[in-house]
């Protein structure tokens, strides 16, 4: 016999879904054969929506409720088997990632999307540094993103600075504008370093709107131009001074968008590498020691005002990086490219795929960035698919798909004195 508490839970989400999806999915313009538009109701596909939150609440309360459980935000053995399938896992989806241009079958529009997720794995893996590591909540991170864009853009422009010279110095005035944040947000945390972090992001993006003649304004800045390999340049034209020509290679636009997909991988390995190496060193251990408690961080004598700004800067530095590949690759930059949604994804996929987990991070860009262009087809419907994946992922394991809060290094064995299993650390 089912519970009444199971159903009476049920019916509670249920009804939720009705407020929630009656006017988003029940209500649809359309227009009619006239030319005019009407409003075009559906409210079969609203009762069957809210079956399923019916259904899948009921299944999720009557196994928490045999098991005796609720949804733990605690390490479980899930944990510790998704971290040992993480050393197998990461292995082929580099190797993958290595030899995707050459897969067979894989175009144009494969290695676009590749260079996508690429892209937003690596803002991942720099936004992982100031949330996931330090635990400084960060709502305005595209605007690292932008100022490295920018600042390539215009460096290109005015002083006609080749990309490898631009990338380098992009990366150094995002982590100065990453130092400028952290002054400020120095003794805030929480919901206060939220807002301000925000409102740091909604000023520079309002900057780049209203400064007509440095940004361009709305307009943006076009004919940036494009990296080459090492002096070559990617023409059609096959010349002996041209990268096709000078390997003996039929000239092909795929020749370009091949470097670039191999140029954000390089980058995201860059990022992958450096953070793996600072976890371990006194600088990423003053990291996680403040995200677990700054009053006891402070009590050890670790230089708070160091390690956060070290955090700020780091993490803004890999997202200026980022921005002068979006700039190189897209030949355009605007400030339609840098709001707040954009902050809002990547903040997502760090939260998703685990709280300082690299792994994690990289499997919940591939799913919500390459996800995206796969269910395509559903149109309006694949934002409710991904909204319900991410519900169910924080119901379910709401340290994301990898999380953990194990520090990188631990001394001996840690016993728990409050009934829970006994896990051990190695030092």
């Amino acid at each position: 016999m089912i519970p009444a508490a199971a159903l009476r839970d049920a019916g509670l989400a249920a009804l939720v879904a009705l407020g929630l999806f009656a006017p988003l999915v029940g209500l649809r313009t359309d227009v009619s054969p006239t030319g005019g538009l009407f409003l075009r109701t559906r409210w079969a596909d609203v009762a069957i929506v809210c079956g399923i939150v019916f259904l899948g609440r009921l299944v999720l309360s009557l196994w928490l409720g045999q098991r005796g459980l609720r949804p733990s935000t605690g390490p479980g053995p899930w944990t510790a088997r998704l971290e040992r399938a993480g050393a197998f896992v990461a292995p082929v989806l580099l190797g993958l990632a290595v030899v995707l241009p050459f897969i067979p079958g894989i175009g144009r529009y494969e290695l676009d999307i590749g260079i996508l997720v690429l892209t937003y794995v690596m803002l991942g893996w720099g936004l992982n540094i100031v949330v996931g590591l330090a635990g400084l909540l960060d709502l305005g991170y595209v605007a690292f993103y932008a100022i490295g864009a920018y600042s390539y853009a215009l460096l290109a422009q005015y002083f006609g600075l080749s990309f490898w010279v631009c990338l380098p110095l992009a990366g150094i005035l995002a982590a100065f504008w990453g130092v400028l944040l952290g002054f400020p947000v120095l003794r805030l945390r929480g919901d206060y370093l939220a807002i301000v972090t925000l409102a740091f992001g909604e000023i520079i993006r309002v900057v780049l709107i209203n400064w007509v003649g440095l940004t361009g304004g709305p307009n943006g800045i076009g004919g940036i131009p494009r990296p080459s390999f090492f002096g070559l340049p990617f023409s059609m034209e096959g010349g002996p001074g041209t990268f096709a020509g000078f390997f003996g290679l039929e000239p092909s636009p795929t020749h370009r968008v091949i470097f670039l997909y191999y140029l954000i991988l390089g980058l995201a390995l860059l990022t992958n590498w450096v953070t793996i190496r600072l976890r371990r060193q006194p600088l990423g251990r003053a990291w996680e020691a403040l995200r677990e408690d700054e009053i006891a961080c402070r009590a050890l004598g670790i230089n708070v005002t160091t390690t956060k700004l070290s955090a700020f800067a780091l993490g803004a530095m890999f997202g200026g990086f980022a921005g002068a590949f979006f700039a190189t690759r897209q030949a355009f930059v605007s400030p339609e490219s840098f709001t707040f949604i954009e902050s809002a994804i990547i903040l997502a996929i760090v939260v998703l795929g685990g709280l300082g987990s690299q792994v994690g991070v990289a499997i919940a860009a591939l799913v919500m960035i390459g996800g995206f262009e796969l269910f395509r087809d559903l149109d309006e419907w694949r934002m409710l698919v991904f909204g319900g994946a991410m519900v169910a992922i924080m119901v379910l394991r709401p340290r994301g798909l990898v999380g953990t809060r194990t520090p990188t290094v631990a001394l001996g064995k840690k016993r728990a004195i409050s009934g829970d299993l006994v896990s051990e650390g190695h030092g």
